[in-house]
Order: C-alpha cells, then structure tokens, then sequence
C-alpha cells in the first residue's frame, strides 16, 4: 500500500486541498479530503499537485529517438516518457514505406506483448499516413504520399509483392501495399490521418472504420463541406487542429470550422504556446469543450534535446529549435515539446483550471481511445499518477502503483 498525502489532488470535478490518496494492488483504492488514518506511514506532499498520468495520442520520438529508428525505438521512447509525467502513448509515425511501416508497426505490437513495468504503457499506433494532401504535407516526404483511390482499387498484394517492396528502392512502392501494411497489423493501430478531399478519401475514411480504426482529418485542404462529409462518413478525430490546414475565415468556414462545430469529431491540439497561440487554444477549448479536446505534443526526437541539437523525422534530419523542430530547409517539422510543459502552458499561459487541463491531458484521451480506468483520480482507478511540484514540475511518475521515475 502506499499512501500519497498532503498535495492538492485534481480529480474530474474539484482540486482537493491537502488531500491523501491511498493506492493498492495497482488502483487507487481511496481518495480522502483529510490526513491518512493512523497506522498508515505516507508520502508527505506539501505545495504539490497529484493529478493523472498524461497520455499523448500524437508523439514522434523524444531524446534523440525516433519511432522509425528501427531496431527497439518503441521501447526505447517508452523508457524515457515517465520523466515527462506520460504514462500512455501513441507512438506515431511520418508517411514512410510499406516495409518501414511493417517494421514500426510489428515494434508497437511486441511493446503492447511484453510490457516493461517501468516504462510507459504503448498504446495502439497514431499513423500520419500517406494519404494526406501534398500541398499540406508540412515535414511529411513528398516522395512517400499516395492515393486513396490508387490504393483502394489497386491489386491487394501478393507475397511476390511483399518481396517486391522489401527489394525496391524506400519510395518505390504501390499505393495498395501501405493498405495491406495497416490491414495486416489494424490491432496494433488506433488513429489514422488522412486528407478526406483527396480521390477516394472519403470511402478510405469508411474503409478505416469498417476496420475499427479511428480516421483523423488533417494535413488537409478540405473544405466545410467536405470535413463535413468526412465526419459523417465516420471520421472522429481530427490532426492538429489548425495547424497544416487552411486558416479559418468567417466566409469559409474550412475544416476549422467543421471541426469546432461537429461534436462527433474530438480535436488534437499542440499546446506548447506557438503551434497554435494560446488565446486561440482557449477559443477553441471553449467552443469544443474541454471534453472534445486533446493535449498533444507532436514532439520529435528533438524534444528533450538543447537548441541545435541534431535528430531525425522519419530518417530525416531535423534540428531542435526553441520552440520547434526543424528541417534543414526551414520547414517546422513537429514540436520539442513534452507533456509536463504542455500541462504548464495550459494552466500557466492559456489559463485553463487544474481540472480542465487535466481533462485536456489525461481524461480526453483515455475516453476516447476506450482505456477503461484510465485518465482520473477517482476510486477504483487504474493508479498512473504525476506529482507535479508548485511549478508543475514532474517529482514522482507512478503507473499501475509502482514509482517508475522520480526527479531526486
């Protein structure tokens, strides 16, 4: 048993000063709003704060690793995430080739297998994919991007076409062989980013969630109407809300506007104050609610590493900036941030409440990516926990109970 006493303890509905929080066989067995009861020796955390391990849906790398390294990337970045506060995690990949995805996708796979008790918990991979808009393809390869309509009406692949892949050139692939990548490993995946005004992206949008695969809509141009469509073909996520999509207008609504207005639809936003400015975070948290609104980083490999440091996106270089990853042509490839500074900008810039930012961290995206007990300080609660120091600062990282990362 261990016992967790005297911090303010943010639970869904209300900051508990002073409070004791008492966790056994991996759950949270008891929440009290007093001292723990006698017999009981605690953790003493005065001028601190208690609140859910931070899940990020959207994340590339951190430290210096990529999740398209190869060899034990997944794990690796699992390893290092509980110091961020990050008990769950997307890993997500750039658009790449069939067999660089088969490579990251059978990682995510043996990560979920065998579970390392002192890393953070992998979760089901976030694809930005290949069928995106090229136009809007931000860092993405160029040379990687497909069709959905190729891809759908293309040959499902045989094993002399698996073959083929693993021996031509990185880029020299069929559209249809990253479709039979995504339906061989669909268990290892949750999220897929996809432009739906592309040939056949609406009906790829519908060929995901046949699969149980959950369609984002980003790196897009899509109009209101077409995100509308996109939505009611079964899209529910949406990439970075504003950013590498056409800027809002009051006279075109674009997919920004789909998105705010559509409640199906629950948005990714890159919280560290410059993606997006945090006077627009706190509009668009408004307008959705904080419910339908994720907290991610987008970090790269760079985040964690000082400015100027070198990294790699997808197998290409990118440097650490201040607050952004870039390319060596100046193209912002993704965020150096981590989730303990978007919890910060969140309370600290934006001026969210304890519990709303928490919800943004932790409670969106347990919900909607179904992880049961996950995502809330609440009795009988899966026990991944952060205590954050009066800064916000990452002291302690607990997941199922057992303290996996502490700062001294």
């Amino acid at each position: 048993m261990i016992v967790l006493s005297g911090a303010e303890l943010v639970t869904p509905d209300r900051v508990l000063s002073s409070g004791t929080l008492i966790i056994d066989d991996g759950r949270i067995v008891e929440i009290r709003a007093d001292a723990p009861p006698g017999g009981h020796s605690a953790y003493a955390f005065r001028d601190h704060y208690i609140v859910p391990g931070f899940i990020d849906v959207h994340m590339h790398g951190v430290d210096g690793i990529d999740s398209l390294d190869g060899e034990n990337a997944v794990r690796s970045i699992a390893g290092r995430l509980p110091r961020y506060g990050v008990t769950a995690f997307c890993p997500t990949s750039v658009a790449c080739a069939p067999e660089g995805l088969r490579c990251f996708l059978a990682q995510v796979r043996e990560a979920r297998a065998t579970v390392d008790p002192r890393a953070s918990r992998v979760l089901p991979a976030h694809l930005e994919s290949n069928f995106i808009n090229p136009a809007f393809r931000g860092a993405q390869p160029a040379a990687c991007l497909r069709s959905p309509r190729a891809a759908l009406d293309g040959p499902a692949g045989s094993e002399a076409g698996r073959q083929h892949t693993r021996n031509s050139r990185a880029t020299d692939f069929e559209a249809a062989d990253v479709l039979r990548e995504i339906e061989d490993a669909a268990a290892s995946i949750a999220i897929v980013t996809i432009a739906p005004e592309l040939d056949g992206g609406l009906d790829l949008v519908r060929w995901l969630s046949a699969r149980g695969l959950r369609p984002s809509i980003g790196h897009s141009n899509a109009s209101y109407d077409e995100a509308l469509a996109a939505i009611a073909a079964g899209a529910r996520h949406a990439t970075h809300l504003f950013n590498r999509m056409p800027p809002l207008h009051h006279r075109a609504p674009g997919m920004i506007g789909a998105i705010l207005q559509a409640d199906e639809v629950a948005a990714e936003l890159i919280c560290d104050g410059f993606h997006v400015h945090p006077a627009l975070i706190r509009t668009a948290v408004a307008a959705k609610r904080p419910s339908r609104v994720f907290a991610i980083t987008d970090g790269t490999a760079a985040s964690g590493l000082p400015v100027g440091r070198r990294a790699r996106l997808g197998g290409q270089p990118i440097t650490a900036g201040e607050s952004v990853a870039m390319l060596d042509d100046g193209t912002i490839a993704g965020s150096v941030l981590t989730m303990d500074r978007a919890f910060q900008v969140l309370v600290g810039q934006v001026g969210l409440s304890l519990v709303d930012a928490v919800t943004l961290c932790s409670a969106t995206p347990a919900r909607e990516l179904g992880l049961a007990g996950h995502g809330a300080l609440a009795p009988e609660a899966v026990a991944d926990i952060v205590v954050l120091d009066a800064q916000f600062t990452v002291v302690q990282t607990y997941i199922a109970g057992q303290l996996v990362y502490t700062r001294h």
